[in-house]
């Protein structure tokens, strides 16, 4: 069931036995009013008459009257006044004979010939007067009044139910401008959505789709610029394996084995480059990171340098410091590893050497920090540019952009300091454990 369908029907009931529930009340009301009211209408009539009775002379109504005197019969309404004895001294005409002898004192109902009376009896000045009335034409008179009543009511109820209707049609145009939007876009279109005059129960729905698409258009750039990395980087090593293995098949002897040997070269570059990628990728997806054990400085360290193929040395000069190596970073082995691995490669690529690289451990109450310093000419970039390579480097110029993007995730940072004469700082910062977020 649509929304708008949903608020009319919620509405519409709602409205229907509210209004039915009060129309219900009033007629119970009207009810007992109107007999109330027609009651003491009765009662007011033999009161009127006794007063009348009691106004001519006392001895008129002790005479022995042989024959009863009658007044033309009232509409739905009948009169009676008789002695103490039972005498008739007057009545209506009509049928009323039966009906007005004997009746009770006080308030009571009869039915004669098919037709249902109430009347009213009371004794004053030696007489006993009874009145009565049609209950036929009493209901007459409430149905007539329950209809001028209850009309208003089911016009009201009506016209609620359509000015509902309009209220919730209008109430929701937003939605429909917004749903009118977003069929008329292209897939492709990923800029924000905007809806004009949007109430403020819609506007966070819109910031939220807003915040989505640009979500959304976040990742497929980075699914593009992915696809475009991979397919230029990967395209030169193939086209270099190729090479090497045609001109394997095409010589003999030792050139057929240097060839078999750049081409082997090249898968290794390659595997590399793919690894790097995949690495990236992972790293910049919005999904969640599998739980693993934290990495200390040590073990990130040893690793990086184990990696790489350093000396023992290097790692002792790092183990130098007065940072404690057992401090934990909130960061998986893998990932403090790779972006430590990719600062310390690119240094020994600029600076040509690994003993112009020096490795520094400092550390906060929130973060451990670790800086590469290399005696190259390369300047440090605003930001680290994908397969940027310096003119000695050999690797896939992804090291960089890999490590931002690690210490970006899990609320860490990079930074790349210039020295002076010349030289490079590359300064990592990652959160400690239980002070970062993932």
């Amino acid at each position: 069931m649509s929304l708008r369908r949903r608020l009319l029907v919620t509405l519409g009931l709602s409205l229907s036995v509210l209004w039915l529930l009060a129309a219900g009340w009033l007629l119970l009301q009207l009810h007992h009013s109107v007999r109330r009211t027609l009651d003491q209408r009765l009662e007011a009539s033999a009161h009127m008459v006794a007063g009348l009775v009691s106004q001519l002379p006392s001895g008129v109504w002790q005479q022995k009257i042989k024959t009863a005197l009658s007044t033309p019969p009232g509409k739905g309404v009948a009169c009676q006044i008789s002695s103490m004895r039972g005498d008739v001294l007057l009545r209506t005409r009509g049928d009323s004979r039966a009906l007005l002898d004997h009746t009770p004192r006080g308030f009571s109902q009869h039915t004669r010939n098919g037709t249902h009376w109430r009347t009213y009896s009371e004794a004053a000045n030696g007489l006993v007067i009874t009145v009565a009335d049609r209950l036929h034409e009493r209901r007459q008179l409430q149905t007539r009044i329950v209809l001028a009543a209850v009309l208003p009511f089911l016009l009201a109820l009506v016209g609620s139910l359509i000015i509902g209707w309009w209220g919730i049609r209008r109430g929701l145009a937003p939605l429909e401008g917004l749903r009118g939007e977003l069929a008329r876009r292209d897939p492709e279109t990923l800029t924000p959505v905007v809806v004009d005059a949007a109430p403020a129960e819609l506007v966070p729905v819109i910031d939220t789709l807003n915040e989505l698409l640009l979500r959304t258009d976040d990742a497929m750039q980075r699914e593009q610029r992915f696809t475009s990395n991979a397919a230029h980087e990967l395209r030169t090593p193939l086209t270099a394996i190729k090479t090497h293995v045609q001109l394997a098949r095409r010589v003999e002897g030792t050139r057929a084995r240097d060839a078999l040997e750049n081409a082997e070269a090249g898968v290794a570059r390659l595997q590399r480059t793919l690894e790097q990628l995949l690495l990236l990728s992972r790293v910049e997806s919005a999904q969640p990171w599998p739980e693993a054990p934290s990495a200390s400085v040590a073990e990130t360290v040893q690793a990086a340098i184990a990696d790489l193929g350093l000396p023992e040395s290097f790692a002792a000069d790092a183990a130098a410091d007065d940072t404690p190596l057992a401090l934990p970073v909130e960061l998986a082995v893998e990932l403090a590893v790779a972006a430590l691995r990719n600062l310390l490669d690119n240094a020994v690529q600029h600076s040509g050497a690994a003993a112009s690289v020096a490795l520094h451990l400092l550390h906060r109450s929130d973060a451990v920090i670790f800086e590469v310093i290399d005696a190259g000419a390369g300047a440090a970039p605003p930001e680290p540019r994908r397969f940027e390579r310096g003119r000695r480097s050999t690797g896939s110029g992804l090291g960089l952009a890999i490590t931002m993007a690690i210490a970006s995730r899990f609320g860490g940072a990079l930074e790349m300091i210039r020295r002076e004469p010349r030289g490079l700082c590359a300064r990592l910062t990652l959160p400690r454990h239980g002070h970062g977020s993932a």
